[in-house]
C-alpha cells in the first residue's frame, strides 16, 4: 500500500519536472531543429498544465499557457522554414514537430470539450493556429509536385 501511495505522489512530480526541463531547453536552445524536437515533447505537457489550471478556475492562465506554446511553435516554424534546410535529406525537427503537433492538437480537442462553452472560442483560436502551423510543416515535408527545384 505504501509503495502505491509513493508512486502516485511521484508520478505528478515527474510530469512537472519534465515540463520545467523542456521549457528551460526551449528558452535556451538556439538550434531550430533541436528546439522543434523539444517543442514536440512539450506540447502534451502544456495541454496537461492548461487542464490543471482550468480545473483550478484559472481560465486566463490556462489560455496563456497555450498561447505561449503556440507562439514558441510559430517562431520555431518560421525559423525552420527560413533556414534553407533540405527537408528531403534532413527532415529532423520538421517531422518530430509535425508529429508532436498532431498529438498536441488531439489532446487540445479533448480539453476544449471540457472548457465552459463561453470560453471555447479562445481555445479554438489557439487550436486553429497550431493546425495552420502543422500544415506549414506538412507542406515543407511533402510539397506539391513541382514545388521543389528540379535536381540535375
Amino acid at each position: 500500500m505504501l509503495v502505491v501511495a509513493c508512486a502516485l505522489w511521484i508520478v505528478p512530480l515527474r510530469g512537472q519536472d519534465l515540463l520545467g526541463k523542456y521549457e528551460t531547453q526551449v528558452q535556451s536552445e538556439a538550434d531550430p531543429v533541436q528546439k522543434a524536437k523539444v517543442l514536440a515533447k512539450l506540447g502534451p505537457l502544456e495541454i496537461d498544465q492548461a487542464r490543471k489550471q482550468m480545473a483550478a478556475d484559472q481560465d486566463e492562465k490556462s489560455l496563456a499557457v497555450l498561447e505561449h506554446y503556440r507562439d514558441e511553435v510559430r517562431q520555431t516554424v518560421i525559423t525552420l522554414t527560413g533556414a534553407g534546410i533540405d527537408v528531403d535529406k534532413h527532415p529532423g525537427g520538421f517531422k518530430e514537430l509535425h508529429i508532436g503537433l498532431r498529438e498536441t492538437i488531439r489532446r487540445l480537442d479533448d480539453f476544449i470539450v471540457t472548457v465552459p462553452v463561453d470560453k471555447r472560442p479562445w481555445f479554438r483560436s489557439v487550436r486553429s493556429d497550431l493546425l495552420d502551423l502543422q500544415n506549414v510543416l506538412l507542406d515543407a515535408l511533402f510539397p506539391k509536385p513541382g514545388a521543389r527545384k528540379a535536381k540535375p
